[in-house]
């Protein structure tokens, strides 16, 4: 039987024997049960990093951006790094549930609500930073909602900034509708088992009235595939644009046409690494290891394999374009990547997304989560300084020796940080909270005995 990700039988999907009736209540059970001191241990220690994003925020807002470590000549600093690789989070969430789906893969039914609501809660801690690097925050509806107004200027449409805005609203709210509509079924299911009248009327106004007819699933199933559809070349438009935010300039090292394929690709695979990140520690913690198993990762890491060659490939594009352009603004560019002031944090970069992640061409690696729990961390610590390479050494060493300068991060800089982390967890724990984290409905679906046989029986 084989298990390659078209053809993987369902009876891989799970662990051990499955009864159907009996998967209400393990996905059912952190939501209705008492928690965990697992889950509350980890809910003060990312609630305690979170209290330092909007202590950091008023710091911020009361004294200036002067309290970053942003200068003359490197005006970009850890927000443009933090909002890139947040939003690079946020795509595999979209990819594993609407491009999977569109290509009917069933091993997407375990991960997928998880990813999606990760999606959600990146999307949420990007659109903070580029807010505050304005300067002015309070003033973006003015100068960045696209709507009539009496000022004296008006909105830059030809500047990719401007595009962002477009972009990522509508990526925010296609995924969020594409969550929300998913979730339907099991809100009603979580409404139906709910004992407490609170929980029954929360439940109750969430699922919208959901009461399982044929009229009803018809027409979920319609408005499914229709977000999944729409969703598919979001995926593709987003990161492209947040890219062109650096391709449409002329600063060497950005100025460049392979940076909309080669931020996707690498967005993909930040995403299913932070995706791996997560749901190894959920699956332990909620006690579901029988139904996300270790084949969801193995595929998951296959996917990791491609995406780290692809974003490999665009590495050393970038220095053989360098190379032979014969311009030697951009091969100075990218030789002071590799060996300039900078030079630790691109070799981490190189080490932790082409190197490392070729240890999961042997099996023993994509399916020992002692082995691989590492490696997935170590793919979100390299595509950071992915990003902190492209934005910071692009622009320490300007043209003209006189305007160089170094950047590094103050305590604020870094609260930002640690804080959207914190802030991106809590979240995350509180949805693992009181939803469900698995869509029971789709893993009904594909479980072993579900879909009966022409010979006679139901296997």
């Amino acid at each position: 039987m084989s298990t390659s990700a078209s053809t993987l039988a369902p009876a891989s999907l799970f662990e051990g024997e499955v009864v159907l009736r009996r998967l209400d209540d393990d996905i059912c059970r952190p939501f209705e049960s008492f928690p965990t001191w697992r889950w509350l241990a980890a809910m003060v220690v990312a609630g305690g990093l979170a209290s330092l994003f909007p202590l950091c925020v008023y710091i911020t807002v009361a004294e200036g951006i002067g309290t970053w470590g942003v200068n003359q000549p490197v005006g970009w600093g850890f927000a443009i790094v933090n909002f890139v690789f947040w939003i690079g989070i946020g795509h595999a969430g979209t990819l594993i549930s609407a491009i999977l789906y569109l290509l009917r893969q069933r091993w997407r039914t375990g991960i997928a609500r998880f990813a999606e609501a990760m999606t959600l809660f990146a999307v949420f801690c990007a659109l903070q930073f580029p807010l505050l690097h304005t300067g002015r925050p309070w003033l973006a509806m003015f100068w960045l909602i696209p709507y009539p107004n009496d000022q004296s200027i008006y909105q830059n449409f030809r500047s990719p900034l401007m595009w962002d805005v477009f972009a990522i609203s509508t990526y925010g709210l296609v995924s969020l509708m594409f969550w929300y509509t998913g979730l339907i079924p099991d809100l009603a299911a979580a409404r139906d088992r709910a004992v407490h009248p609170v929980r029954k009327c929360i439940y109750g106004l969430l699922s919208l009235g959901w009461k399982g007819s044929n009229r009803a699933w018809s027409h979920y199933e319609r408005a499914y595939l229709l977000f999944a559809g729409l969703s598919t070349p979001l995926v593709l438009s987003v990161h492209s644009v947040v890219s062109f935010d650096f391709a449409v300039s002329v600063i060497p090292g950005w100025h460049t046409t392979i940076f909309p394929p080669y931020f996707v690709a690498g967005a993909i695979f930040s995403g299913f690494g932070m995706v791996a990140t997560l749901i190894i520690v959920m699956r332990k913690f909620f006690h579901l290891e029988h139904l996300v198993t270790r084949n969801h990762l193995d595929l998951m890491n296959r996917i990791v394999i491609v995406t780290s060659l692809i974003v490999g490939y665009a590495y050393a594009i970038e220095l053989f374009i360098a190379w032979y352009s014969g311009v030697q603004w951009e091969r100075f560019a990218f030789m002071n990547r590799i060996c300039g002031p900078y030079w630790w944090a691109y070799w981490t970069m190189v080490s932790c997304n082409v190197l490392l992640p070729q240890l999961f061409w042997f099996k023993r690696f994509r399916r020992s989560v002692l082995l691989m729990y590492p490696l997935v961390i170590l793919i979100n610590v390299g595509m950071w300084f992915e990003r902190f390479v492209i934005v910071v050494t692009s622009l320490h060493r300007d043209f003209l020796p006189s305007s160089w300068g170094m950047y590094w991060p103050t305590r604020i800089d870094m609260g930002l940080l640690v804080g959207s982390f914190g802030m991106f967890l809590t979240l995350m724990l509180l949805f693992c909270r009181f939803l469900p984290t698995i869509s029971v409905a789709e893993l009904k679906a594909v479980a072993p005995g579900a879909q009966p046989r022409h010979g006679g029986g139901h296997g």
